[in-house]
């Protein structure tokens, strides 16, 4: 018996959700748990280790759908640029999987179900996710204007750490901003890795990134950032009086970052990547300790 070929509604169909899934870089988690990861690093320390279920679920469908939304209005503002980057020609505006107007009403479906979600918390978190949201949204144009654009993309990947305190506290401690740094730095840290992956295609377009900007400086300088980074988290222990297990986790992620320098000392684009894509382990490492603090070890204080 033949089969019946597909007809070309039901091929255009699945290009379509293909599309949708591929804008929203479902098929590629890497982003959405670096996002989470200081989403859940604040939940779980603004709430004592013991958040409600609720509130773990708004946060977590919160990351989720605001890294879909930050991708697609970040393919939206480059869709004239990403034909001409090796990494990402095949995006669905530059095949045409998607037309410019479905990535627009996709874009407004998320935002809409964002505000939906923070509408749950209360009017002090409300207030933060628009600026939450306004980072995301302005962050792919700052690679046309500055070097720094991995710095704003810190600062909308840590704006769940001060929602988490809002959410859960209604106030905003000053000791949580000792995280929110460490994360900022992180931020900077594996994606200026990430930007050393196109270092050669951005700089050929006249993308603008802190790879471009460090030049040959680039390893010694990603170094630099790392002990900040560690600096940060570690007066973020001393600041919340955390425990021999948050220390454990911090020194986990000092071992990551020297292998991570280790990989990228000659600035090979697999190397480079491969210490990016490996970063989701340390937002893990320091939830880990985050958890095992207030489950196992808050009678142990360093």
């Amino acid at each position: 018996m033949e089969s019946i070929p597909p007809s070309a509604e039901n091929i255009t169909v699945t290009t379509k959700w293909r599309g949708a899934i591929e804008i929203m870089r479902f098929d590629k988690p890497i982003g959405a748990l670096l996002l989470l990861a200081p989403t859940l690093w604040g939940v779980v320390l603004a709430s004592n280790g013991r958040p409600s279920l609720a509130m773990l679920g708004i946060f977590v469908a919160g990351a989720i759908v605001m890294r879909a939304a930050g991708c697609i209005a970040n393919d939206l503002a480059d869709r004239d640029l990403d034909g001409h980057v090796q990494r990402t020609r095949l995006r669905p505006l530059v095949t045409g999987a998607l037309s410019v107007k479905e990535a627009v009403g996709l874009l407004v479906t998320l935002l809409v179900l964002a505000l939906t979600l923070v509408a749950l918390t209360n009017p002090l978190t409300i207030k933060l996710s628009l600026i939450g949201a306004a980072l995301a949204l302005v962050y792919p144009f700052m690679k046309r204007i500055t070097h720094w654009p991995q710095i704003v993309l810190g600062l909308a990947f840590s704006w769940g750490i001060p929602m988490a305190f809002a959410a859960c506290q209604s106030a905003l401690p000053q000791e949580l901003w000792w995280l929110f740094a460490a994360n900022v730095l992180w931020t900077l840290i594996y994606d200026t890795q990430y930007a050393m992956v196109d270092r050669e295609d951005d700089l050929a377009i006249g993308i603008k990134s802190t790879a471009i900007l460090f030049g040959d400086l680039d390893v010694r300088i990603i170094a630099g950032l790392q002990c900040l980074c560690l600096l940060a988290f570690w007066r973020c222990g001393l600041a919340f009086e955390l425990g021999h297990f948050y220390y454990l986790a911090i020194i986990g992620v000092a071992l990551m970052f020297g292998w991570h320098l280790w990989l990228i000392r000659h600035r090979g684009t697999a190397q480079c990547f491969a210490a990016f894509n490996q970063s989701k382990w340390i937002g893990l490492i320091v939830l880990s300790g985050l958890c095992a603090h207030f489950w196992f070890g808050q009678e142990v204080v360093l």
